[in-house]
């Protein structure tokens, strides 16, 4: 089994932004994101451990305004923990390994697909 962890290497190489959102739980502005249209196929990794996170097969339009996702690669990679922040009560998405904020899941994602929606 392949082995993830965080590095102070690859911590050094994000971007201002890449660094406030992943490693400060920030949030990027709605409708801004790289990946919000990405058609193409493939695997969403965390960008300081390599961890498969979400596969795009996954991947829908929730209209929020970031890449959704209804399920993750392997649950034993994301950490699900309570957040209270910003006067609401929601469940924040962490990498196991690389302890990065990937956002929050909420109950309202394709009901045929399992009611989640990662985002």
């Amino acid at each position: 089994m392949k082995s993830y962890k965080k590095s102070d290497a690859a911590i050094a190489a994000l971007t201002p932004e890449q660094f406030r959102v992943t490693q400060q739980s920030g949030t990027e502005k709605a409708g801004t994101g790289e990946y919000l249209h990405n058609p193409e196929p493939g695997i969403y990794v965390d960008i300081v451990s390599g961890e498969p996170l979400f596969a795009s097969s996954e991947m829908f339009e929730s209209g929020c305004g970031w890449p959704s996702f209804t399920r993750p690669i392997e649950p034993a990679h994301i950490n699900e923990l309570r957040d209270a922040s910003h006067g609401m009560l929601r469940t924040e998405v962490r990498s196991v390994h690389g302890d990065s904020h990937l956002g929050h899941v909420f109950p309202d994602g394709p009901r045929d697909r399992g009611g989640l929606r990662y985002c």
